[in-house]
This record gives C-alpha cells, structure tokens and sequence, in this order.
C-alpha cells in the first residue's frame, strides 16, 4: 500500500501531527510544496485554519493533484474552529478525489491561547489514529 503524507502550517502545530502520522506510517512528512509525483492509495493531508479558511497553499496543491489518489484522509489543527474537514472535503469533491469519513483534529496553540497544543499526548493520538486507518 501507497502511503503520503503531506502538511500545510504556519506556526509548526500542523508539522508536528504530521511527523507522528508518517513515522507511524512508514512514510516521510512532506510540505504541499512538494506534489504527489505517483498514484498513492492513502494521502494524509495536515492542514490548519488561518482567518476561517484553509491556506491558498492546500488549495494549491489539492488543485494540483494529477496522479491517482485513493482517498485522503484528513488531519488539522486550529486555536478556534473545529477542523478544516468540510473546506478540504470541497476542494477534493471538485477534483473527484474521495475524502475519507474519519479524520484527526487536535487544537493547536495560537498567541496565549492552547499554549504547547498539540503536545505528546496529541501526537501519540495522531499516530494511534493513523495505524488505525491503514489497518
């Protein structure tokens, strides 16, 4: 099985999910910068919210997208709202690629608030979350 993980962050909450979903994937991190550049049956896509909305890079590189991709399975971090879900759950309805039902969301710190989020404890939930889907 064909597994990637690539992320989006601003301030290193996002990086940190995605360090522990790909050690525990046998995969390596990877920013959006770098594109898919082979057919993958499982794309972990780490993102974050910045104003409301995910940043014009997952828009990038989800438009981008011109290999084969299973499913993308979601994970994000955010100081105030829920998770990006439904914003990258759009974007990939719009290439035809299908989102997967589960997804990771931790809070992530921002200024004063979730000082240290995510933290071990939110990185070894990643990582339990990521064996799990690809078991």
């Amino acid at each position: 099985m064909k597994i990637e993980v690539r992320y989006y962050t601003r301030s290193g909450n996002t990086k940190k999910l995605a360090e522990a979903i790909a050690k525990a994937v046998g995969a390596e991190a990877k920013t959006v910068e770098e594109p898919l550049r082979e057919d993958v049956d499982i794309l972990f896509l780490g993102s974050s919210v910045y104003a409301y909305g995910v940043d014009d890079s997952i828009k990038k590189f989800i438009s981008g997208i011109d290999v084969t991709v299973g499913k993308v399975v979601n994970f994000s971090t955010a100081a105030l709202i829920k998770s990006t879900y439904k914003q990258v759950g759009k974007l990939l309805a719009q290439k035809g690629i299908e989102q997967a039902e589960e997804e990771f969301y931790c809070k992530g710190s921002f200024g004063p608030m979730h000082k240290g989020k995510p933290d071990e404890k939110d990185c070894a939930a990643a990582a339990a979350f990521a064996k799990k889907v690809i078991s």
